[in-house]
């Protein structure tokens, strides 16, 4: 029998795989790795420290966790903490009864598997924070399942309803690349709507039936709906007029809607958030039967715990058959981690008011709150002064999108580098790059995002420490004068 040599089986890559691109970890981050580097060897570069603006990591940039949620899962954890009177003196009363109540919960310690769609307590304890979140029935705790992130969630999702490219999936641009690198793994088919940046990153529904006809035109079908509200990477919270006019999108197609609701408490703007179940169970018949699957995670908000993994998916109206399905997915990954099981069931249930530990959460959990609010206006502020560029303001989540009017002649110079090198560098990217290697500022380009032909962006966080975000911008604001001075038409 032929055998390949080890060589030519280790040379091989599944296709699918190159084609799934990153761009939040991609080109620049790992040119900024390589700085990094050189800068802990002691060379000496134009900057003294990178300032990582690339991704949504809240506690990588300074933001403190909160106590109370840190602390019970140390006992947790640590169950035989409590078997020593003078450690539990520490702890406030609250914190230890918690503790107690899901180690009670667990059969007295983490570590063994759960059941595949999480501990059924801290599912409960998830439906109990949806009621209260929208006024509604506490929802059945058999439709939630718990996932390593909301990231996990998007996987099983795309996974149940895409088998091939005859399987479309409507995904928002600019768009957060997990969406398309996981249709790119599934060899699934998309299509593009985009948002108005004119009109603050609203949807327009009717771009959401030009989508249909793009799909059609390539015999595929549309399958599921991506909507991220609020928005990353445009930070946009959306009307319920709007979302109204896409639940009926979805039930008059019939397509499946994903709502991305990560950043749900993030909301800095006048438009408050509403879940789009909400939204749903709120319609008259029969729009308020369109199958919905929401998405939340602990990895942003005010908790901010990314590393946590912690997140959940519920499921509204969604026909038996799928949701059978769907959790066999989930029984195929085990179970999600433990961790982020818990983490997850302390962010949907905070510290009771009149307990011990609640004026010391209230005061962490406002003062996180009151900072990025200061922060996300600051920064829109400060990037409109700056000659050739534009920014809309931050409704909500965690970053800008501003655009970049880019000299013609630093866009012909990119051209040239392009064609000597032999590579496909955006001018965003090179933008991003340059900016990167003079000043140690990593954001990513809005090509990383896919964007409107002709127009360049980056994505930036509003992350850094107010002191750190001024220096910032200052140093953009020096760059981008250099560039259009050095590239003037």
């Amino acid at each position: 029998m032929f055998r390949k040599s080890s060589s030519q089986l280790a040379a091989y890559i599944n296709p699918r795989v190159v084609q799934a691109q990153y761009a939040v970890r991609g080109l620049i981050p790992m040119r900024a790795d390589e700085l990094k580097a050189r800068l802990d060897a002691g060379e000496t570069l134009p900057f003294k420290e990178l300032v990582y603006c690339n991704i949504g990591n809240p506690q990588a940039l300074q933001q403190q966790p909160l106590t109370f949620n840190r602390q019970v899962m140390s006992l947790v954890d640590s169950p035989t903490l409590l078997e020593n009177d003078a450690i539990v003196a520490q702890f406030p009363a609250d914190v230890v009864a918690r503790a107690k109540e899901y180690l009670k919960n667990i059969n007295g310690m983490t570590g063994a598997y759960t059941d595949s769609i999480g501990y059924k307590w801290a599912r409960e304890a998830i439906a109990q924070f949806i009621a209260r979140r929208d006024g509604t029935e506490s929802p059945d705790s058999r439709n939630i399942c718990l996932t390593d992130g909301a990231s996990s969630g998007v996987r099983l999702i795309m996974q149940l309803l895409i088998e091939g490219a005859k399987d479309g999936v409507l995904i928002p641009i600019p768009q957060y690349p997990l969406y398309t690198a996981q249709i790119a793994l599934l060899g699934g088919a998309s299509a593009m709507y985009y948002l108005d940046e004119a009109k603050r990153w609203d949807l327009h529904v009717e771009d959401l039936l030009k989508c249909n006809a793009s799909l059609a035109a390539t015999g595929a079908t549309p399958r599921l709906l991506v909507v991220i509200n609020p928005g990353n990477p445009t930070g946009q919270v959306l009307t319920k007029e709007t979302m109204e006019g896409v639940v009926r999108y979805c039930h008059d197609n019939d397509v499946m809607l994903l709502a991305d609701e990560v950043y749900q408490e993030n909301i800095y703007g006048d438009r408050p958030f509403e879940s789009f179940r909400k939204v749903v169970l709120g319609m008259p018949a029969p729009y308020n039967n369109t199958p919905c699957i929401s998405l939340h995670s602990t990895s942003k908000g005010i908790i901010g715990e990314c590393g946590r993994r912690g997140g959940y998916f519920e499921m509204l109206n969604v026909p038996k058959e799928q949701k059978e399905q769907l959790l066999k997915l989930c029984s195929i990954n085990l179970c999600s981690n433990v961790n982020g099981q818990v983490m997850t069931a302390l962010m949907c249930t905070p510290p009771a008011e009149g307990g011990e530990s609640y004026a010391r959460f209230r005061d962490e959990y406002d003062g996180i709150f009151a900072s990025l609010k200061g922060r996300a206006e600051a920064l829109a502020k400060e990037l409109n002064g700056i000659e050739g560029i534009t920014c809309n303001a931050v409704d909500g989540a965690m970053y800008a999108f501003p655009q970049i009017r880019l000299p013609a002649k630093y866009v012909a110079r990119n051209e040239d580098l392009n064609k000597s090198a032999g590579t496909k560098i955006a001018a965003d990217a090179r933008w991003a790059l340059e900016l990167l290697e003079e000043t140690g500022i990593v954001v990513v380009p809005g090509s990383g995002f896919l964007q409107q032909e002709g127009t360049f962006h980056f994505r930036t966080t509003i992350l850094p420490p107010a002191e750190q975000m001024q220096s910032m911008t200052s140093s953009i604001r020096a760059f981008q004068t250099k560039i259009n001075k050095n590239f003037a038409n």
